[in-house]
């Protein structure tokens, strides 16, 4: 496993309690950190919700199964799924290899702006991890 400075933390996105991360955009993209992927191992399987869903802030909206375990998603923030990375369907791996880019999970369409401030930027996210 890495040591928290071998993290890949990228500033430009808010981090939830449950290593959810979330990059703001007109579409929201939501996925694990790079703490998260780590700690689970090799992801082998990626279940994901369909389009047009709509989930609260810290509804579960799927799962990810990797050698070691079975761990559930939740929602950094309340919205509708506007995107599904079908890509992970065939290729569970990308959220390995490249959790902030092609292992993106889904796109949301925020309900509440105020939801994204109130998650974690890096630095907090940090200190959360004992960093």
């Amino acid at each position: 496993m890495k040591e928290i400075s071998e993290l890949n933390l990228p500033a430009d996105v808010r981090y939830a309690a449950d290593h959810e991360w979330l990059r703001p955009g007109d579409t929201a993209r939501i996925g694990i950190s790079d703490y998260a992927q780590d700690q689970l191992g090799d992801i082998v399987y990626v279940e994901l919700p369909d389009v047009g869903r709509s989930f609260a802030k810290g509804e579960e909206f799927g799962t990810v199964e990797s050698v070691k375990a079975v761990s559930s998603l939740y929602m950094p923030v309340g919205g509708e799924v506007t995107a599904v990375n079908d890509q992970l369907a065939d290729a569970p791996e990308l959220v390995n290899s490249d959790p902030y880019g092609q292992g993106g999970m889904i796109g949301v369409k925020v309900a509440d702006s105020t939801e994204v401030n109130a998650l974690m930027d890096r630095a907090a996210y940090l200190k959360a991890l004992g960093g």
